[in-house]
């Protein structure tokens, strides 16, 4: 299959990431104003959500509305397309709800640490050096396997 023609992959790169469900979500069947956005997402940054809601702007999903006052009030609510999600949004949430109730997650699934580029020696003074290997205990010796590992 021609994955640069695949329409789950055009839809994830509209509608993905971290942020825009959310923003999805929060701009579900309502008009809301950029500090409003920013409150109910705790975590997403201005600069983000700047971007964010541009790309979704310019996909057609959101609709930008600047009001000529002073300070200006600019609010963002969904396009008619944007709002035709609505079906792929419940759908999500029910499948997140239930996946939740199944494996017991209260949050997204935390992200593994980032490698150093250039990695120090962080082996612990006095510690085996195959302690990175996986342990096995046969009649009570720990041994470990550099064949399980590979």
């Amino acid at each position: 299959m021609d994955h640069s023609n695949c329409p789950v992959k055009l839809t994830a790169s509209i509608i993905g990431g971290k942020w825009k469900p959310s923003l999805l979500f929060h701009l579900e069947g309502r008009t809301r104003r950029f500090c409003e956005l920013q409150r109910l997402i705790p975590g997403l940054t201005k600069k983000m959500l700047t971007q964010h809601l541009r790309e979704l702007e310019r996909d057609g999903i959101v609709h930008r509305k600047v009001y000529a006052e002073v300070p200006p009030r600019v609010e963002y609510s969904l396009t008619r397309h944007g709002e035709s999600l609505k079906p792929i949004l419940k759908l999500m949430s029910a499948w997140g709800t239930r996946h939740r109730a199944r494996y017991g997650l209260t949050t997204a699934r935390p992200q593994k640490p980032e490698m150093p580029c250039n990695p120090v020696d962080t082996t612990v003074p006095g510690a085996p050096l195959n302690s990175h290997l996986p342990r096995h205990v046969v009649a009570g010796e720990e041994i470990r396997d550099s064949k399980a590992s590979a």
